[in-house]
């Protein structure tokens, strides 16, 4: 299945100066370039604070220990089965599993049955009182969407946290999902759109409802380039995750502005890992890749995953977290550390671009906001 939208101008977002296979062999996984036989560290490629964020105060020092009692709160996060396995775990595991600390009633959504509950033994061996369950969903698959919304509202219940975490980098060959859609673009960024379009009722139905979408520091590399969204013509594995973490930012922003204009009530916030010890390089292009070898060669640059969970948790579960907010870690080159602000690309910023891709996605996914039921 293509991503043709029948308009004349093939609208893109620029590309980088910074070429991706330089900047991803030598910022081990994307996050800064460290050259390391000269010791010289570039660092002007990484996106500053943005105009509308010049002069916010910085964060306080914030760790999970921080989350309020979510006691009554009810709470998606999409993956979530990546439980440790050695050194190495998934970063929704570690939402979930906080929150579940913090005494809301999680569920965690993956296509992996036996993970999940897994995962969820995990969970309650940490936190006994846990409340805490696993469904199938996935992402990759529109009817399985579907599916899953309809017994979220087939439950009477409603949503007040939607942490939009699951995601995949491209493997060496590009693939397909069960729709035709390129299997990054569709896990990503168009199975999260169309679940968030229909989960909204049960999301408005809440006080305060918040929903996050987790970019990446790579996503200032990606482009939203519609002559070619699904990258038929030109596939790199590295581009498809960095232009679904773009868009992924995008339709933060942009769904924060909708909801504002239309009365929706939903908060949509932003946040990124920096790199953290995970299985997204091993589960995609492999330990051979560039990324891999960096896994192996420079560890020390990746902090654990359930330090990379942080600013996502800020942004789920904090009172201070501002709608429309982007989070990250406030370390040098957001590496790792603490949340803070996140700088935002320019691009980012293009609600043009933004509208334009939000309405291709509607088409793509056949949902629409404010209409789901």
């Amino acid at each position: 299945m293509t991503d043709a939208t029948g308009e004349n101008a093939p609208a893109h977002t620029p590309a980088s100066r910074l070429s991706r296979r330089s900047f991803v062999r030598y910022g081990a996984a994307g996050v800064g370039v460290a050259i390391l036989g000269s010791g010289v560290a570039v660092m002007a490629n990484r996106p500053p604070l943005s105009p509308r964020q010049q002069g916010l105060p910085d964060l306080p020092d914030w760790t999970a220990a921080d989350i309020p009692s979510l006691r009554g709160r009810s709470v998606l996060v999409t993956g979530g089965n990546g439980y440790p396995v050695g050194d190495r775990s998934g970063l929704g595991f570690h939402d979930a599993l906080e929150l579940a600390r913090a005494g809301a009633d999680v569920t965690i959504a993956s296509r992996n049955q036996e993970r999940g509950e897994e995962a969820v033994r995990f969970i309650k061996a940490d936190v006994p009182n846990a409340s805490i369950r696993f469904e199938t969903l996935d992402l990759s698959d529109l009817a399985s969407v579907v599916r899953f919304a309809d017994r979220m509202h087939g439950s009477g219940g409603s949503l007040d946290i939607l942490v939009n975490n699951a995601g995949v980098m491209g493997r060496k060959s590009r693939e397909v999902s069960a729709n035709g859609f390129e299997r990054v673009f569709a896990t990503n960024t168009l199975g999260h759109f169309a679940l968030t379009a229909r989960l909204l009722p049960l999301l408005r139905r809440s006080d305060s409802p918040r929903v996050v979408w987790v970019s990446s520091s790579r996503s200032f590399m990606g482009a939203i380039n519609f002559a070619d969204l699904q990258q038929v013509q030109k596939y790199d594995y590295g581009a498809a995750y960095d232009n679904s973490k773009l868009a992924n930012l995008m339709l933060a922003f942009e769904m924060q502005r909708r909801s504002v204009a239309e009365g929706w009530g939903v908060s949509a916030i932003a946040a990124h890992p920096g790199i953290a010890r995970t299985n997204l390089v091993l589960d995609g292009p492999g330990p051979e890749s560039l990324e891999g070898r960096n896994h192996r060669y420079m560890p020390f640059l990746f902090q654990t995953a359930a330090q990379g969970a942080l600013p996502t948790l800020y942004a789920a579960a904090s009172p201070h977290a501002a709608a429309g907010g982007y989070y990250g870690p406030n370390g040098v080159l957001g590496l790792g550390g603490l949340p803070g602000w996140a700088g935002i690309p320019e691009k980012a910023d293009d609600q043009q671009v933004a509208a334009r891709l939000w309405a291709t996605l509607e088409r793509l996914g056949g949902v629409t906001f404010g209409q789901m039921g």
